[in-house]
């Protein structure tokens, strides 16, 4: 990853997930600024007047309780977004869970559903500015002008811009202002206007009944629907406490309880609110009546002289109201720019938008191109809307209610399937990680489903219709909604079709399937990382070695994407490629590091254009643990790179331990020299081998290796049954990091398939070994190998005691390959040639290679073992 250090950059590219770490101000914002910014940016000012006049028109008198039922669901997937923020602090919010949760796929789209949520009503918040802006100062013709407004609220979101790109802090100080003005400009009016009713009412003025708050009073289930989704925008916005998550202080629960709290003070701002002013305008369609179609958009504008009076104080208090408005449209663009430009920056990070918008300000330390190009984008959609239909721009308005369920209606259900593995831990986990969020999802998805098609889809509601071909005409605001949202998927597989390929790459790289092998049982899980960033470099292996042997893998390599699967698949050829050739651990790491540091180098000589860095930045790290087991010994050798360890579990007593193997710095970086180290385990016990990734949910690397010795001190379930309860116990949810676990159970090999013989340096010992090798082949039934085994024993040994001396071993095993061992104290490795017509020697080993399926040497601390493998006869094979 490349820093732009120079004075000529205004930014940098953010460094990894998580909070703190996209290089965004740290501990900015405590418990009272993250509350100030979820209630700044509902907009409740802003909310109620342009939406609680299209609640009272579709509900009637029971727009209050409507008004308090939309709460619940906002309720339920607040709960959502504090459980999952807990889990994973980032910014991305919806967009990073549901990655997390369901794929990359459902993970573009719902952030996709918030990006068009926030652009398009950021051209309405514009609008509402600058109207009232300009009835502050008395201009009211200016206030209708399309052009004076349109250039106003041009103005206004590049200010609010301009504000969110100086700093977190200074944007949370003007709110702190703002949201005051609002708040007390809100219960002033809320107080005044119930005092009039019952001191000296207005001819529109009615009691507070208790049928207001009767919500089977509402006329139908489709004018209930539509005072939902409407209640569901006053609503919207209290989530920028957790688009902030990653600039507050302790951002994993802060976010969470100025969500909930946030939510509940809505609820009491907007019940009274609503209250007051039906009780005071009435709900009559002329006037200052609430269902009168002029003020159905702006409800305070002339409700404010009608509740203050047109005296000195009433006129202020009315400026007062105006100003509120006003500022409230104004808090709610800053907040929505705020968690616009944090979730396309953590897009840009996980690589779901172009990587520009991932660079943050070196200075303000806010987003650079997030905040900049959502401003600039919301001034464009403005123009754009303004100067082709003002009923378009209407029906895109009434649209967002559709974005704002879909984006809330995902995040409920990604927090259920997030956490569907820990639901049965306790009754609090079921509870808030499962059945609220669970029932939050379902209202949301159930309100937008019939929004959709059947309230928004009526071509008499909203200002527009379109013919649709084979559907025929739809009402503009289903078009507008659903269009949005489908620009999405359209977008979706050029999106996801890096992560999709490095998938499938890294899946096509790694074992399909574990062959059975003689020395240990052995089962795996390979756990990609749920973010969009892709698929990282993990990999395992079992190779099978001569002698029954088997080599035990496990590596990562660090990074995600192509390059790091690649980077796998190469280094995973090499090292089979190189444990076949019978080195020691320590010898193939040693090797493989070498491999790794010119795989770096390569990849440096092809994309760096600068000069180059540190060895320490030019390096690729990989870290790998390779074990080697022998079943006729039962001595285990390892050998690690990096901060890797197996977890051994003893078979008699359950007891999980780490052996401290020599420290080995990771692949490609260089340092000291790698070391093996000799286990002697009993037949029966388990090995773990596993990357990092495994342990990333504990608190610690420590808690979580005891964690998972607790889980496999079960060491006499089925092994697969083990693997499986040890990812769900360690990994209960999606995870950042690839993770790879590969268990083995060992066997011993049994004693009657084996043969050994001890021969001293003596001609004639020749002839022993043919006759006992003869008798052994007999009594395992593959006379049919007696003839060409007698042969290469006789070479094999024949050549020992020409070449080295004694002692010499010879060792038979049936195996699924009959393998002949002959060892001897030499350590010069036989060179198989092509001998000449008139060389009287030479031809030993070519014979052998011709008669045998295999053939090689390995080296021992005391000499050499050359090895043959020949196949059993089909009807022997075990």
């Amino acid at each position: 990853m490349r820093l732009f250090g120079s004075d000529l950059s205004s930014g940098r590219p953010a460094p990894e997930t998580g909070a703190g770490r996209k290089g965004l101000k740290s501990d900015a914002l405590g418990l009272f600024s993250s509350v100030v910014m979820g209630l700044a940016s509902t907009g409740p000012a802003y909310s109620l007047a342009a939406t609680l006049g299209v609640i009272v028109i579709g509900v009637g008198l029971q727009a209050p309780i409507v008004t308090m039922l939309a709460f619940l669901p906002m309720l339920l997937v607040a709960y959502a977004f504090r459980e999952l923020n807990a889990s994973n602090a980032d910014c991305g919010t919806t967009f990073t869970w549901a990655t997390r949760a369901f794929g990359p796929r459902t993970g573009w789209m719902g952030g996709w559903g918030l990006i068009v949520a926030n652009v398009v009503v950021m051209v309405n918040l514009g609008e509402t500015a600058a109207a009232y802006g300009f009835r502050l100062v008395g201009r009211d013709d200016l206030a209708e002008s399309r052009l004076w407004v349109t250039v106003a609220a041009v103005l206004w979101i590049a200010l609010m811009t301009a504000i969110c790109y100086v700093g977190i802090e200074f944007s949370a100080a003007v709110q702190r202002w703002l949201l005051c003005l609002e708040v007390v400009m809100l219960f002033v009016f809320a107080v005044a206007a119930l005092v009039r009713v019952y001191v000296s009412p207005p001819p529109t003025a009615i009691h507070v009944s208790a049928s207001w708050f009767n919500p089977f009073a509402v006329p139908s289930a489709s004018a209930l629907t539509s005072g939902l989704l409407a209640g569901v925008f006053i609503y919207w916005g209290w989530d920028t406490a957790f688009s902030v998550n990653e600039e507050t202080v302790d951002s994993r629960r802060v976010p969470g309880r100025a969500a909930v709290m946030s939510t509940v003070l809505l609820l009491v701002t907007y019940g009274l609110v609503s209250t007051s002013a039906q009780a005071f305008a009435g709900v009559g369609t002329s006037g200052i009546g609430l269902r009168n179609p002029g003020n159905s958009d702006d409800v305070f504008s002339g409700l404010g002289e009608a509740v203050f009076g047109s005296g000195d104080t009433g006129l202020l208090l009315s400026r007062l109201l105006i100003l509120m408005v006003m500022t409230s449209a104004l808090a709610a663009a800053e907040t929505t720019i705020l968690p616009l430009a944090r979730t396309v920056l953590s897009m840009a990070v996980h690589k779901a938008v172009p990587s520009r918008f991932a660079r943050v300000h070196r200075r303000f330390l806010t987003p650079t191109w997030g905040t900049v190009g959502m401003g600039a984008a919301s001034i464009a959609l403005l123009v754009l809307m303004t100067s082709f239909s003002r009923n378009v721009l209407a029906d895109s308005v009434d649209s967002v209610g559709l974005a704002i369920a879909f984006q809330y209606g995902v995040t409920g259900f990604a927090c259920l399937w997030y956490y569907r593995k820990a639901l049965t831990r306790s009754v609090r986990d079921l509870v808030f990680k499962g059945v609220l969020p669970g029932l939050g999802g379902l209202i949301m998805l159930s309100l937008f489903l019939y929004a959709a098609f059947v309230v928004y889809a009526d071509p008499g509601y909203g200002t527009t219709a379109v013919d649709l071909p084979l559907i025929g005409r739809t009402g503009g605001v289903t078009v507008v909604g659903l269009g949005a949202l489908l620009i999405g998927a359209v977008l979706l597989p050029v999106v996801t079709r890096g992560h999709a390929t490095a998938l499938k790459l890294q899946r096509s790289l790694l074992p399909g399937h574990l062959p059975p092998q003689s020395a240990c049982e052995v089962t795996s899980r390979y756990l990609p990382a749920d973010n969009g960033s892709g698929v990282g470099g993990d990999w395992f292996d079992v190779i099978p070695l001569s002698g029954t042997r088997v080599g035990l893998v496990v590596g990562d390599v660090l990074g995600h994407g192509m390059r790091a699967a690649a980077t796998m698949g190469r280094l995973r050829t090499g090292l089979r490629v190189l444990a076949r050739l019978d080195l020691a651990p320590d010898e193939v790491l040693t090797r493989l590091d070498d491999l790794a540091e010119q795989t770096a180098h390569e990849r440096e000589a092809d994309h760096c254009r600068g000069p180059a860095g540190p060895r320490a930045e030019r390096a690729m790290e990989v870290t790998c643990l390779y074990a080697v087991y022998d079943p006729t010994s039962g001595h285990c050798s390892l050998a690690r790179a990096g901060d890797i360890l197996p977890v051994v579990v003893d078979p008699a007593t359950g007891a999980a331990d780490c052996p401290r193997l020599p420290p080995g710095p990771p692949l490609g970086v260089g340092g000291l020299p790698y070391q093996s180290a000799d286990l002697r385990l009993a037949p029966g016990s388990l090995i773990a081998l596993f990357t990092d990734g495994l342990l990333q949910a504990a608190e610690s690397p420590d808690a979580g290796t005891a964690l998972l010795g607790r889980v496999l001190a079960d060491r006499r379930r089925p092994l697969k049954d083990l693997c499986d309860q040890a990812v769900a116990t360690l990994l209960p949810g999606p995870v950042d990091e690839d993770a790879t676990l590969l268990l083995a159970r060992t066997r011993m090999l049994d004693r009657a398939q084996l043969a050994q013989w001890e021969l001293p340096a003596d001609p004639a010992a020749v002839a022993s070994v043919r006759t006992g090798t003869g008798k052994q082949l007999d009594d395992w039934g593959l006379d049919d190998l007696a003839f060409t085994t007698e042969l290469i024993v006789s070479e094999l040994v024949t050549n020992a005691i020409r070449y080295v001396g004694g002692p010499i071993e010879v060792r038979l095993i049936r195996d699924r390959t009959l393998i002949c061992e002959v060892c001897d104290r030499g350590h010069t490795s036989p060179n198989l040639r092509h001998a000449a017509n008139d060389d009287e020697g030479g031809r030993g080993l070519f014979i052998i290679a011709q008669m045998t399926h295999r053939w090689g040497t390995r080296y021992t601390p005391t000499g050499k073992i050359i090895w043959t493998e020949q196949t059993l006869p089909p009807s022997d094979g075990p």
